[in-house]
């Protein structure tokens, strides 16, 4: 059922972009393509650079289309080392929100949002939303966020929603901003690492029928990755610290606790019936 539904809503996107008159700007010349790659890689230049430079030889393209054919280069190991450094040194106090996408049974997109904390690995708050905002974002972090709760530390990408409005209102919790290099997902691995998951462990096994849905499961879930779940990054503990259990007695069997339905299990001691 749920392999039928990817299916069906992978066709269903791709004949609706196929069906559209102005489905976005033409691919440019690959000409061009392979000399703003020629000018990036012998030159060490930046879009801008390259922007200008192009204008000179009569080239109309936007900065922003050199910015997407850019050729991608190998992250400098020095800053990749300050930045593992800086999330190490100070992870009781960072926190990381994200948007990721769900496919619905309507074959609408659904955007689900989420804050985790690096320290523990704690989901603070999720909700999901057809029509994501920056107004929309700002009232999910007072939701998550009340009183004097917030973390010195906020990580989050480069997308359009995160803008000027959401950026001044992190700096009214007295949060710091922490805003990811452009396409680099590498520098919020828990976030992106709790998107994995989530997906593997949960959405690509359902069908969700919209967002009360969508909500209602990832909270079962979240309770099941803070009590049951084990991490390696916790040194193979859950969030909530689940304790070690022994055996009550010599005849007791360990037995599967069903979590999600049955998609997953917890494993307990009880006594031989």
């Amino acid at each position: 059922m749920v392999k039928w539904h990817r299916e069906r809503f992978r066709r269903y996107w791709t004949e609706l972009s196929r069906a559209t008159r102005d489905p976005g700007r033409p691919r440019i010349d690959g000409e061009i393509r392979e000399l703003i790659r020629r000018m990036a890689l012998e030159n060490d230049w930046g879009a801008p650079r390259i922007h200008g430079e192009l204008r000179k030889l009569g080239f109309t393209v936007s900065e922003a289309t050199i910015s997407r054919y850019m050729p991608q280069r190998p992250a400098d190991p020095d800053v990749v080392r300050r930045w593992l450094a800086f999330l190490r040194n100070h992870r009781d106090g960072i926190a990381a929100m994200d948007f990721f996408t769900v496919p619905t049974a309507s074959l609408r997109v659904l955007h689900c949002w989420f804050v985790i904390h690096h320290h523990r690995r704690r989901i603070h708050h999720f909700n999901a939303t057809f029509n994501p905002t920056a107004a929309w974002v700002i009232q999910q972090l007072r939701e998550a966020f009340p009183f004097d709760t917030a973390p010195r530390h906020l990580i989050f990408d480069r997308d359009s929603i995160f803008g000027r409005d959401v950026v001044a209102f992190v700096k009214s919790m007295a949060t710091r901003p922490c805003r990811t290099s452009f396409r680099s997902p590498w520098q919020n691995p828990v976030a992106e690492r709790w998107i994995g998951g989530c997906r593997r462990e949960l959405f690509d096994h359902v069908v969700v029928l919209g967002e009360s849905h969508a909500v209602r499961l990832a909270r079962a879930y979240i309770d099941y990755f803070h009590e049951d779940r084990t991490h390696l990054g916790l040194g193979k503990d859950t969030p909530s610290r689940r304790p070690v259990t022994l055996p009550p007695s010599p005849t007791a069997n360990v037995v599967p606790v069903p979590r999600l339905g049955g998609l997953h299990h917890r494993y307990e001691w009880r006594e031989a019936v």
